[in-house]
């Protein structure tokens, strides 16, 4: 080999080499480690609710929401209407359960509301109203009745019977 032809090749893999040195991308290829780079998204610490949505997705989301926020409220107040009943503010729970919040929850919720509150309107000797409340439930569910243990009781038993009586009438 001549000392040009060597002098040549020596000139090409310096400049090959230079090259290489220059191009980022060339580096894990000869072995070398690339910095990690973060996920796209990862800068984008919002939560996924939080972030921008197409606008079909963000509707059903919305409206997804809003249901299960009317949906719980309704089971609240049924819930603290019970829990009032429980405790024996039966006022409280006449109140609790006859507000704005039953008047959209479902035909299940409705009916247990009532009863609770004829059970309350019995308990504090308001025969009629308790009567009208059972009248209420039986016409939004023809088929209720009451459980077991609460067939017979000497304040609302007789009501129910009465009111089972005047809706099938």
């Amino acid at each position: 080999m001549s000392a040009s032809t060597a002098s040549l090749k020596l000139s090409a893999c310096v400049l090959l080499a230079l090259a290489m040195a220059g191009c980022a991308q060339v580096a894990p290829g000869l072995g070398g480690k690339q910095p990690a780079r973060a996920h796209p998204r990862a800068d984008d610490v919002r939560s996924r609710a939080e972030r921008p949505q197409p606008a079909a997705r963000a509707a059903r989301t919305e409206r997804t929401e809003r249901t299960e926020r009317s949906a719980g409220r309704d089971e609240v107040a049924l819930r603290e209407g019970i829990a009032l009943f429980n405790d024996g503010d039966y006022n409280g729970a006449i109140r609790r359960l006859s507000g704005a919040e039953m008047n959209g929850a479902g035909v299940r919720t409705r009916v247990t509301g009532l009863k609770y509150i004829a059970f309350s309107y019995c308990v504090t000797g308001r025969q009629m109203l308790c009567r009208e409340q059972f009248v209420r439930a039986l016409r939004l569910d023809p088929g209720f009745d009451l459980a077991t243990g609460e067939q017979g009781h000497p304040l609302w038993g007789p009501e129910f019977v009465a009111a089972k009586r005047a809706v099938e009438n």
